[in-house]
């Protein structure tokens, strides 16, 4: 079986072509308007079916990310970028802010100290201020 270019074998094929497109609106990669590759253009870079490839690009056009301009392709949808940014915040929140703040509790941090903690830790990373 050929490489997939970066692709793992541990998620659905069309699923991460979705992300990988997704992920390329949230970063501000394709902007709004923008015309996203054919189903063609990423089967050839994937290597993968042009069918899989297809429904990929389907996921983001049933969420409203893509819109099909006839004849000409697809093309990011107005407020996509903030659509996906607001449901990445949400899926953030929910898979690692609440479990941080429950297992807080657990230990008997306080918000003030979890914040420094927070903070400190961001700091330790070059560029990262908070």
């Amino acid at each position: 079986m050929p490489e997939m270019a970066g692709l793992d074998e541990g998620t659905p094929l069309f699923a991460q072509v979705a992300d990988r497109l997704a992920g390329e609106i949230a970063d501000g990669g394709l902007a709004e308007g923008e015309r996203v590759p054919s189903t063609n253009e990423l089967a050839a870079f994937y290597r993968i079916n042009p069918a899989t490839a297809a429904k990929g690009i389907n996921v983001l056009a049933d969420d409203g990310l893509l819109e099909k301009r006839r004849g000409i392709g697809m093309f990011v949808a107005a407020g996509a970028r903030q659509r996906l940014l607001a449901r990445r915040r949400a899926e953030f929140t929910q898979r690692y802010v609440a479990p941080l703040l429950a297992e807080a509790v657990r230990l008997g941090i306080d918000t003030d100290e979890l914040f420094a903690l927070i903070k400190e830790a961001g700091s330790v990373r070059e560029g990262v201020s908070l």
